[in-house]
């Protein structure tokens, strides 16, 4: 087998680069769209929990339960949208959707806190969605729990002035990597893995069958190319597409999110570029599967979105049942997101991910071996 000629493979990509931004939609879907979504994915895949809304039944009507629903509405977690005097009253408006969130202060609060006596304050939850209802039961337990700390420090207590109630273990936590808990400062950096897998899918798999649809692809093969020179000609342009790409989404992470960035760049570059040849592999093998665009297109969204669920970027690998949390180890995107937040949010090298960057090797080096034998079969 010859060695791929520079020229000629230079010749090709040339060719590849202005058959691609010919058309003025490609340029807007390779430049524009992938921002588009960063922007749109960042704002949309949002897990905080804020101003929840909540009904709230207080039957005690003293200065201590009015402090109680302050705490609440203070907090920016919870918005108060209705009251009543019916305890009966919050069923009704969780099961309208009124409200997510309900509060039933009994009468006697007052007179248990100035007793020393441990009061008690219903929480009632909508449960449909599981995670804002657990997240919301965290903030309120939170809350209730401040309220408590601070009616020990002040004293309040029995008629001699002491309180009765203990002050317990005062709890002072601190997030790292992530002080303020924001869900973007976590799924943006993902997105960015996302896309790029995506458009690195769509190029490589629809262009190899745009050629045969066209018919210019029997042209390349009786031309000089060789099948390694004409597979590097189509795969060269999209993965440098794709490093600008990246390099776009980045910055848009940076600057409009306004997403910490502690590791290095050539650590990311070097993951990156790993990534995107375990992306071309794939797309390259289901253009030589694929007969027309139509097919390749489906064909790429049959793989693209057990990936990204079984990446972690919407739900965390830990939840999964152990069968599909051996499946992910086969995911370059899994282990792509893992380096892609370790750099941005933890500052890691290389040797703090061995195993991802072993696993992402791995899959570049074997996906392209195994594609470009594919390849070459298909156009024998």
């Amino acid at each position: 087998m010859r060695r791929p000629s520079v020229a000629r493979v230079r010749a090709l990509v040339h060719k590849e680069i202005r058959q691609l931004f010919r058309d003025p939609k490609t340029k807007r879907v390779i430049f524009i769209a992938p921002i588009l979504q960063l922007i749109l994915f960042g704002y949309a895949v949002n897990t905080d929990v804020r101003r929840v809304t909540t009904w709230v039944v207080d039957h005690d009507r003293t200065p201590e339960s009015r402090l109680v629903i302050d705490a609440f509405t203070a907090s920016d977690y919870f918005r108060v949208v209705g009251t009543h005097d019916d305890p009966a009253s919050i069923g009704r408006a969780l099961d309208r959707g009124a409200a997510r969130v309900g509060i039933w202060i009994p009468p006697g609060l007052a007179r248990r806190v100035k007793a020393g006596e441990s009061p008690a304050v219903q929480i009632l939850l909508d449960g449909t969605n599981s995670n804002t209802a657990t997240v919301a039961q965290g903030y309120a337990q939170r809350i209730v729990n401040q309220v408590a700390m601070e009616w020990a420090q002040e004293g309040v207590g029995n008629a001699t002035g002491t309180t009765a109630v203990p002050a317990g273990i005062e709890l002072r936590s601190r997030a790292w990597f992530n002080p303020s808990l924001e869900s973007r400062v976590y799924n943006v950096p993902a997105v960015c893995g996302v896309i790029v897998l995506l458009m690195a899918l769509l190029l490589t798999a629809m262009g190899v069958v745009r050629e045969r649809e066209m018919g210019t692809l029997d042209q390349l093969l009786v031309s000089p190319l060789s099948a390694g020179e004409l597979m590097l000609g189509k795969t060269i342009p999209v993965a440098a597409i794709a490093m600008v790409q990246l390099t776009l989404v980045t910055v848009v992470g940076l600057l409009w999110f306004d997403v910490p960035f502690r590791g290095s760049v050539a650590v990311l570059l070097l993951a990156a570029v790993l990534f995107i040849l375990a992306g071309l592999s794939v797309g390259l093998f289901i253009s030589t599967v694929s007969n027309t665009q139509q097919e390749a297109f489906l064909s790429m969204f049959l793989f693209i979105l057990p990936v990204i669920i079984l990446s972690g970027f919407l739900y965390p690998v830990e939840t999964m049942p152990e069968v599909f949390q051996t499946l992910t180890l086969a995911n370059p995107l899994r282990h792509f997101l893992e380096v892609v937040r370790g750099v941005f949010l933890k500052g890691a090298g290389i040797s703090d991910m061995p195993v991802q960057f072993s696993v992402l090797a791995l899959m570049a080096v074997g996906g392209m071996a195994g594609a470009s034998r594919r390849f070459r079969r298909m156009l024998r």
